[in-house]
């Protein structure tokens, strides 16, 4: 961009300004060694600053700085492209939640930032610390690759439980709405969600202490420190939340550290090292509406991220980076008596009367537990991630890369590991502009996993400018996006190993069946996505909508098929036999498609966005439940999915209808924010399957909109009493409802949190 006004920052002195050249270049030529900040504006745009890059002395560094169409776009992307890129500069579906964000809402949990996310849809089993789920555009939960600056979080075969995950040391969270298996890797079969660490950024350390406290016995402490250092940058915060949520045996406690850790190498080289540990404890009371009395279970769990990575300048035109990642994640379950009624032996919960939203209804008494139990189970995985980006011309990059990761099950967390597999990853990306109005992002990856074979994910993203920005027009640009790809998810090692050839290999005569009937090592789960748009500006880029039509298919998904089941998958009855109870095949497909609508605008300290999703999703092949659906007497004829729905159904806890809202107001000394998720009904099960006072479904419930809708909303709000002492307060489910996110697990009544924040240092 020619003509732009470039600024020379060390700390808030201006030192320099000069304006760039007709091919958008500029220079700041002998410096002294320390570190600067750039800052550009143009008209029509929003101004940038750039964070702080140290300079050795005698050195030269280069630096690139994307100005953003208006006040609404304040971040760069890092899920969509192989690059950093600012979201107008492609077409993909991403949602960028900045540091301003996460501080004016004032949530401690990630898992409700993401409820501002447009096509996704959480749900909780129960009150804070309960096991939740991201379900995007109708993709399953475990359909979404976790990256922890950089770092894959996922257990093995891609489950992620978002629930103890703080907002402890977030700088940032990026979630991408679609697959993206070409730089994420497997698991980003239906979008990928980023979280990114702050950076220390002052010479004199900025140190914070938070404490709060609230009803339901609540209470919240957090410390903080980060600065800079010469060459070195530093932060680090440590959180502890404590709750007893609003049930019996429903106690939460999550302590949480962030560190990120930096230092200039040479002249061009930055080594950055990040951690992240989180220890949880978590009382699992059932649920509680299904049941009338609460079960004694409890669990434990313990995740360690660690990263460490380097990224080169090599020329002004190409740069590297490669990162090694360590990821080790423990938990046990414990069941250390027989809740509810002991009756032979099986603990049964009271008699209850449970009534879905679509009017069915039923009393009975459900098993709660059937005895005792101790459960450990760990999870390890070690990668090492490197890519690297030419700059071909001014307009066009190329971008390449290798993965290699090792993970580990672990039945007995302090053993050998049962399972270990090697995968290998390699990818290749392309980014430029075609024609003056057209930009495209294509890109092939390629993926090994052990124990599969090989498949290939391309990815296609295409932006083309139908007006462009124009500073003094209400229109100021229009957009039309198209994006379509395909994204592949391994499986859990549990899930190879019982597979069906693995199982027939295990048999005198296995091998020589499965050679036979041309069986297979199982393959990993696919998917494919279609995604088009339209992006319109306003008012000088103070507001924009955006409009998206989607297309989701799923399928090769892995289900449990019952040796019986398994000749309706094309199996010989002599080589079913050969397997036992049955075998983890690919069978289950299903598909989802809607519509999307989002609006987010910003006029002075006030910020609006809100988004609205239609899904319409339907399983479209399955052995495990529609061969043999499950059948209630009380209701004759209609078939129930007691554990995964039947064919022609929608998958569970998707709601056809959702929404998000975000009113923000920032002025001087006071942030003032309220929030709201909105659910319209789903499809559910109560999974009481043979388990009702005399073993059998009396209390199953057809399927279709089982569960109700509902809205949650939160206030909060923050007011600077002393430049260095915040007071705050955080209302959830402001309006007291009622909900259940999941059938049977209500979620909690209105709560608060309030406290003050204590800052020093900073400059």
């Amino acid at each position: 961009m020619a003509g732009a006004s470039v600024t020379l920052l060390r700390d808030r002195e201006v030192l320099r300004v000069t304006t760039t050249d007709t091919r958008g270049d500029f220079s700041f030529d002998a410096l002294f060694e320390g570190r600067y900040r750039i800052q550009a504006s143009a008209v029509g745009f929003q101004v940038r600053t750039t964070s702080q890059i140290y300079l050795p002395a005698g050195a030269r560094r280069s630096v690139d700085v994307s100005l953003p169409l208006g006040p609404l776009e304040t971040d760069v992307t890092v899920t969509a492209a192989a690059n950093d890129v600012l979201p107008s500069q492609i077409g993909a579906p991403v949602t960028v939640l900045d540091a301003h964000t996460l501080t004016v809402i004032g949530k401690t949990d990630v898992l409700e930032v993401l409820r501002l996310v447009p096509g996704s849809s959480l749900v909780q089993t129960g009150g804070r610390g309960g096991t939740t789920s991201v379900f995007i555009r109708g993709g399953n939960a475990n359909f979404n690759k976790m990256l922890i600056d950089g770092i894959p979080a996922n257990d093995i075969g891609g489950g992620i439980d978002l629930s103890p995950f703080a907002t402890t040391g977030v700088e940032r969270i990026e979630v991408l709405r679609e697959a993206n298996s070409v730089i994420a890797g497997t698991d980003a079969l239906a979008g990928v969600i980023s979280l990114t660490s702050r950076r220390g950024q002052t010479r004199v350390p900025d140190a914070s202490l938070s404490l709060d406290g609230g009803n339901l016995g609540t209470h919240h402490e957090s410390a903080s420190v980060g600065g800079v250092l010469t060459r070195f940058d530093y932060f680090s915060e440590f959180s502890h939340l404590a709750t007893d949520n609003d049930l019996a045996n429903n106690r939460y406690r999550n302590t949480t550290y962030a560190g990120r850790f930096g230092v200039a190498v040479g002249h061009n080289t930055d080594v950055t090292g990040t951690v992240r540990w989180i220890d949880k404890y978590y009382g699992s009371p059932n649920g509680i509406s299904l049941y009338g009395t609460p079960d004694d279970a409890f669990q434990t769990n313990r995740t360690h991220l660690i990263g460490l990575g380097s990224q080169t300048q090599f020329t002004n035109r190409w740069q590297g980076a490669v990162r090694v990642g360590l990821s080790d994640q423990r938990a046990h379950f414990v069941n250390p008596t027989l809740s509810g009624q002991d009756i032979s032996g099986v603990g049964f919960g009271d008699t209850v009367t449970i009534t879905g939203a679509n009017g069915y209804s039923s009393t009975g008494r459900g098993v709660v537990d059937f005895g005792t139990y101790d459960s450990l189970s760990r999870s390890a995985r070690q990668g090492l991630y490197a890519r690297t980006t030419y700059q071909l011309t001014q307009g066009v990059s190329l971008s390449g890369g290798g993965d290699y990761e090792r993970e580990q099950a672990f039945s007995d967390p302090d053993a050998d590991p049962t399972t270990t597999r090697h995968n290998g990853a390699a990818w290749m990306e392309g980014r430029g502009a075609l024609v003056d109005r057209v930009s495209v992002t294509a890109g092939l990856g390629y993926a090994r996993i052990e124990g599969y074979a090989s498949r290939y994910s391309p990815r296609l993203s295409v932006a083309i400018a139908l007006r462009k920005p124009a500073s003094d027009a209400f229109w100021s640009d229009t957009r039309l996006t198209f994006n379509g790809g395909r994204g592949i998810k391994a499986t859990s090692a549990t899930t190879v190993d019982r597979s069906l050839y693995n199982l027939l290999r295990k048999t005198a005569a296995g091998a020589a069946l499965a050679a036979s009937a041309g069986i297979g090592p199982i393959g990993p789960e696919r998917g494919r996505n279609l995604d088009i748009g339209l992006e319109q500006g306003i008012w000088r880029g103070r507001a924009r909508a955006r409009v998206a039509y989607f297309h989701n298919e799923f399928f090769d998904l892995v289900e449990f098929v019952s040796r019986n089941l398994l000749p309706q998958f094309g199996v010989a009855s002599d080589i079913a036999a050969a397997v036992g109870t049955g075998a983890y095949v690919n069978s289950q497909s299903f598909k989802a498609h809607g519509a999307e609508a989002s609006v987010d605008a910003m006029f002075g300290g006030v910020r609006l966005a809100g988004s609205y999703t239609y899904l319409d999703a339907a399983v479209t092949k399955s052995l495990s439940s529609s061969v043999t659906p499950q059948f209630n007497p009380l209701f004759t004829g209609i078939p129930i999915g007691g554990f995964t729905a039947l064919v022609g159904q929608r998958p569970f806890r998707r709601p056809g209808n959702s929404g998000s809202l975000l009113i923000a107001y920032t002025h001087r000394r006071t942030d003032v924010a309220l929030t709201g998720y909105f659910a319209g009904t789903s499809d559910d099960s109560t999974f009481i399957v043979g388990s009702d006072i005399n073993f059998g479904n009396s209390l199953l419930l057809p399927n279709r909109d089982l569960n109700f809708g509902y809205q949650k909303l939160d206030l909060s709000g923050a007011y600077r009493l002393h430049p260095r002492i915040t007071w705050y307060a955080t209302v959830e489910n402001l309006l007291n409802q009622h909900y259940e996110p999941a059938f049977g697990f209500p979620g909690l009544p209105i709560n608060l949190r309030t406290g003050v924040t204590i800052a020093v240092g900073g400059r």
